[in-house]
């Protein structure tokens, strides 16, 4: 379904993306390219219902005659709902010929993160005047091993309830515009039945495949 959106601000966001300039295997990166702007030309046309119908006529006489018009178009995924809890998967794996392998590198991701410049400027549950979405690390799950076989290990972090996230869950209410900082607690690495206290920086050193945010802002 294509909605009509006002030309000025259909591809508009929240915060400027063209001062990003993300660093290349950041996740700052992973949702630039996932945000990008897209034409649609030649075999990638889009199938205009409006053109349709001004060039042949009203649709009943169009899908017996099977005719179509295509045209160019601009596409880009944006949020259009701030979620409370932001879960962000990786992927991991590559084609190589006829097999898949998985990729081992690092992408690094900060413990509070921006979502701003990847929402649509009139993003549902974002209080009027905001220009920051800001959302903080809580959980990251992490694979060792290959694609055959491994193990999953996950970082936890022990912390205070969220009051804020409690408001967005069950009423809806966006967060007020006051904490900045990451919700301060203490990490653990959870391995089957072993568990372990470690650092912030061991946890942000990790190979993530899956990570977990909650909302502050």
């Amino acid at each position: 379904e294509v909605s009509t959106e006002d030309p000025e601000t259909a591809f508009c966001t929240l915060a400027n993306r063209e001062d990003l300039n993300p660093e290349e295997g950041s996740i700052h990166h992973c949702l630039y390219q996932f945000t990008h702007n897209e034409k649609l030309t030649e075999t990638n046309k889009l199938l205009c219902d409006v053109c349709t119908q001004r060039h042949y006529g009203p649709k009943k006489d169009i899908k017996s005659e099977k005719k179509y018009v295509y045209t160019n178009a601009k596409k880009q995924m944006l949020i259009s709902l701030a979620p409370p809890v932001l879960t962000l998967h990786l992927k991991r794996f590559q084609q190589a010929g006829f097999n898949l392998r998985k990729v081992n590198r690092h992408i690094k991701f900060p413990e509070v993160i921006d979502l701003a410049p990847f929402c649509a400027a009139k993003c549902k549950n974002v209080a009027a005047g905001n220009t920051k979405v800001l959302y903080s690390l809580y959980g990251v799950v992490e694979h060792s091993g290959t694609m055959r076989s491994g193990h999953y290990t996950a970082y936890a972090k022990m912390r205070s309830m969220n009051d804020r996230l409690s408001d967005l869950v069950l009423r809806g209410q966006p967060p007020p515009a006051s904490a900045t900082e990451p919700v301060k607690g203490q990490w653990f690495h959870i391995s089957d039945t072993h568990v372990q206290t470690v650092s912030a920086s061991k946890v942000l050193s990790s190979q993530a495949y899956l990570l977990f945010y909650e909302r502050l802002l």
